[in-house]
């Protein structure tokens, strides 16, 4: 059982002990902190909230939005939505801020707070650590009874959000509507059993769902890897379909499953869409450093610059605003096209990708190799307290201080056949071991050695 407050947001466990879990007097403080930030810094009394289908959500949100209310804060409550949604409704709304309750691809005993500036934006560093004061001080001052925000719920998004994307000059959809493309969708019975296949229709697509019940029940585990997602490779070969998409609970992490039942890769989700948006318009591209090679291979075939970031939504937009990035995101899945908004998104990444599977006029699978071919592993230990992610940075970087070392975000080695990226994640007690190289086996062995390293320095 946990709870995590970071500067991306508030996430834990429902249940327990406040203090060691998200527990209703950890909610309201965390909400509380948030609130008041938003006043102090905007002075906008309106905030928009949302949420994914976990079970625990209407609990959270009746919570989060009566705090804010006491603080005389009104709301606009978007109910059942996607992260990208609540993130396009905040600046629509002239809202103050945005609050959306997910815990991401998390199982469902998880929820979390994650917050958004007036920008409908993942909050900066700074802003998180001011929030955390708030939270640590407790320095809130409450709204007289005359002065209770106000509340109002509005359901109308997730159609405005998906007119967005068809109005974007650069879907084409009168190529998709001529595939009449069947694909299968896993919705992982939460909010993209909303969104996704009112788009697909729209495009033209035959719409199969699995896991379409709205019960935050999550068939399987949800995050969108391979090893989760059999039900719909089966269900793919089985209906003869073209493709599969699979999202995370709150839709802002994007799969695809190849006609043959195998995954397209979630890090060419990424690839592939750059490669569709640099086709249109000659730019720079940002992933973060634990993404793979390919998208700097496809950007600089198509005659732009690539840049790595630190991982985390916040730390990608902001260097996609600092290099002016025609496109980025991260090699989870997650798309971000400024020309929209800056936050990770699965409609529009499903609709850029689709425009450019159907312009190419090729099966999925034969579109796949169409692309560099590397291989990643992605490993993890628990995080522990006999674990010194300082000391354990420092040794590995001076043994292997012949290879290239950065810094920026925990530690990344680059290798002559590949490269080794190892950080503390953001949303779990856990720290994150990714490899990658052109060989499966190079990518594990890179990063067997990597663990082996840590495992004979906590001896």
């Amino acid at each position: 059982m946990s709870f995590i407050k970071s500067i991306s947001g508030f996430r834990g466990t429902i249940g327990g002990r406040p203090g060691d879990n998200l527990t209703p007097q950890d909610i309201v403080s965390s909400a509380a902190a948030f609130g008041q930030w938003v006043l102090n810094t905007t002075g906008n009394p309106k905030i928009v909230i949302g949420r994914d289908a976990r079970i625990s959500g209407e609990i959270v949100s009746a919570l989060v939005s009566n705090t804010l209310r006491s603080l005389g804060i009104s709301i606009v409550d978007l109910g059942l939505s996607t992260t990208p949604t609540v993130e396009i409704a905040v600046p629509l709304e002239n809202a103050g801020g945005g609050i959306i309750l997910t815990a991401s691809h998390n199982p469902k005993e998880w929820n979390a707070l994650k917050l958004l500036n007036h920008k409908g934006e993942f909050i900066s560093a700074a802003d998180g650590k001011l929030v955390l004061e708030i939270a640590d001080t407790g320095a809130i001052e409450y709204a007289s009874v005359d002065n209770l925000g106000s509340y109002r719920t509005d359901d109308s998004y997730i159609k405005k959000h998906i007119q967005m994307v068809l109005d974007l000059p650069i879907v084409d959809k009168a190529a998709i509507q001529a595939k009449n493309y069947t694909i299968v969708v896993d919705a992982v019975n939460s909010t993209g059993a909303l969104s996704v296949p009112p788009l697909l229709e729209a495009l033209g697509c035959k719409v199969i769902v699995i896991n379409g019940e709205i019960n935050g029940e999550f068939a399987h585990n949800p995050e969108p890897l391979r090893e989760n997602l059999n039900d719909l490779s089966k269900q793919v070969v089985r209906q003869k379909a073209q493709m599969g998409i699979a999202v995370d609970p709150d839709v802002d992490r994007l799969v695809f499953m190849c006609e043959d039942g195998e995954l397209f890769g979630e890090e060419y989700t990424l690839v592939v869409v750059a490669d569709y948006v640099l086709s249109k318009k000659v730019g720079n591209t940002v992933s973060n450093l634990s993404s793979s090679r390919a998208l700097h291979d496809v950007t600089v075939k198509r005659g732009g610059e690539y840049f790595a970031s630190a991982v985390g939504e916040v730390h990608v937009v902001e260097k996609m605003k600092a290099v002016n990035a025609v496109i980025g995101g991260e090699g989870n899945g997650g798309i971000i096209y400024p020309e929209l908004h800056y936050g990770r998104d699965s409609l529009v990444g499903i609709a850029l990708f689709l425009s450019h599977l159907a312009n190419a006029g090729k099966q999925i699978s034969t579109f796949r190799r169409m692309y560099p071919e590397y291989r990643m592993a992605k490993n993890k230990i628990q995080q522990s307290p006999d674990i010194q992610l300082d000391k354990i940075f420092e040794t590995l970087s001076h043994k292997y201080r012949n290879e290239r070392i950065n810094r920026e975000d925990g530690l990344k080695i680059d290798f002559e056949d590949g490269w080794v990226h190892l950080r503390p994640s953001n949303t779990e007690p856990i720290i994150r071991i990714y490899s990658e190289s052109a060989s499966e086996v190079v990518a594990n062995n890179l990063a067997k050695k990597i663990m082996q390293d840590i495992q004979e320095m906590r001896n």
